[in-house]
C-alpha cells in the first residue's frame, strides 16, 4: 500500500471510529435510570408510559424512601441513578441537604398546588411536591367483628389491651410512611408524651415491616386486624374488594408531601429533566386513577376520583417539614426510637 493509501485508510478509520462514538454517545444519552417510591404498578406506569412517549429507555427500581435515601449515600460517589420519584417529602428533603439532589426549575411550576411548591421551597429547588396523602389507619372489618373488637377511631384507641397482637406498622428507618407517623406523634402529643404513646403502641404491634403500603396489604389479606399507613392506600384496598374501613384519627394527623428529585450527578441528566417536567403534566398525574393511586395530585388540573380520601374532612397537625424533613432530626429520633422503642419486649 502506498503512503498516500495509508493515509486514506487511517482517515477512514478515524472518522468511523469517530461515528461510531457519536453513536454510541447518541444512544447513550437515549436511556434514563429511574428511582420508584411508590406503589409498584404505579413505579411501571410511569416507566412505561415516559418510555412510550419518548423513546428513551427507562431502567427502573422500585425500593421505599428510606431504602432510597440510603441508596443514594452509598452511591454518592458514583451515582448510578437519575431520576428518584414518588415517596414521602421528607427522605427527599434530607437528599437536598445532604446535597445528593440537584436545583432544577420546571416550567410547569405556575399549574402546581401551594404545596408542591412550599416543598421546593424547603429543598431549595432540589425536590418538589408531586402528590399528598393523609396519614391515619385502616382496619380489616370482618377481623374486627370476628375477635369482638371495638372499632377504632382515634389514635389513643390502639393503645388498648384488647388490640395487643392486632396491629402492624413498618419500620420507620425503612419506611417513609413508618417516620412520618413518628413525626407526627411527636408533633402531635409532644415528644415525651409521644414516646410514651410509641411505646404503648411497641406492646400490641405483631409485625414492623419493611414497606409502608404494606400492613394494610396485610390487613387485606386477614394476616393482621389494623395497619397503620396513608389513607389512600387502605382506599386501594377497599377499592379493590377487600373488607378494609379507613380512619382519620379523631385527635388529628399528619401528611406526606410525595416528592421529586434530580440525583446529583447522574449520568442522564437531560433525559431526566425531560421525565420531571413529563411528570408534573395534569394528564400524566390524572393516570395514577389507572393503578387506583387515590392521593391528591400536584398540578391543579390533574383529575381526581370521587373515591379518594376528603381532606376537608380531616383534621391536620400543622406539620413542620422543615425541621422534620432535616437529617439531624431525622438521625436523632430514629435512634430514639430504636434505643427506646424498638427493645422493648411485645
Amino acid at each position: 500500500m502506498t503512503r498516500h493509501g495509508s493515509k486514506l485508510a487511517l482517515s477512514a478509520l478515524a472518522l468511523f471510529a469517530f461515528s461510531a462514538g457519536a453513536s454510541n454517545s447518541a444512544v447513550a444519552k437515549e436511556k434514563m435510570t429511574f428511582y420508584c417510591s411508590a406503589q409498584e404498578d404505579w413505579c411501571q406506569l410511569m416507566a412505561k408510559g415516559f418510555e412510550a412517549e419518548t423513546g428513551i429507555k427507562v431502567s427502573m427500581t422500585r425500593k421505599s424512601s428510606g431504602e432510597t435515601l440510603a441508596k443514594l449515600k452509598a452511591e454518592a460517589a458514583n451515582p448510578k441513578g437519575d431520576v428518584w420519584w414518588g415517596g414521602t417529602g421528607d427522605p427527599h428533603l434530607q437528599a437536598a441537604e445532604l446535597g445528593l439532589s440537584e436545583p432544577y426549575v420546571s416550567k410547569l411550576r405556575g399549574e402546581l398546588h401551594g404545596w408542591a411548591l412550599s416543598q421546593a421551597k424547603s429543598a431549595k429547588d432540589r425536590s418538589i411536591g408531586i402528590y399528598s396523602g393523609a396519614l391515619g389507619f385502616g382496619y380489616n372489618e370482618t377481623l374486627l367483628k370476628k375477635n369482638n373488637l371495638p372499632v377504632p377511631s382515634c389514635w389513643k384507641d390502639l393503645l388498648k389491651p384488647e388490640f395487643k397482637g392486632h396491629v402492624q406498622m413498618a419500620n420507620p428507618n425503612s419506611s417513609g410512611t413508618a417516620y412520618t407517623t413518628l413525626a407526627t406523634i411527636v408533633q402531635l402529643f409532644g415528644e415525651d408524651k409521644g414516646f410514651e404513646f410509641m411505646k404503648g403502641l411497641h406492646k400490641n404491634i405483631n409485625n414492623y415491616t419493611k414497606s409502608g403500603s404494606a400492613p394494610i396489604k396485610a390487613a387485606a389479606r386477614g394476616e393482621t386486624t389494623i395497619g397503620i399507613v396513608f389513607i389512600h392506600d387502605g382506599v386501594k384496598q377497599a377499592v379493590s374488594g377487600f373488607p378494609i374501613k379507613m380512619v382519620a384519627p379523631c385527635e388529628g394527623t399528619g401528611y406526606e408531601i410525595g416528592s421529586m428529585s434530580l440525583i446529583k450527578g447522574g449520568r442522564n441528566l437531560a433525559n431526566a429533566k425531560k421525565f420531571y417536567d413529563w411528570a408534573l403534566r395534569a394528564e400524566v398525574q390524572t393516570r395514577a386513577l389507572k393503578v387506583k393511586a387515590y392521593q391528591v395530585m400536584s398540578n391543579k388540573g390533574a383529575k381526581s376520583s370521587p373515591k379518594a380520601p376528603d381532606f376537608a374532612k380531616m383534621k391536620f397537625i400543622k406539620y413542620d417539614f422543615d425541621k422534620y424533613g432535616s437529617t439531624a432530626e431525622r438521625k436523632r429520633l430514629l435512634k430514639k426510637w430504636d434505643d427506646e422503642v424498638k427493645v422493648l419486649p411485645q
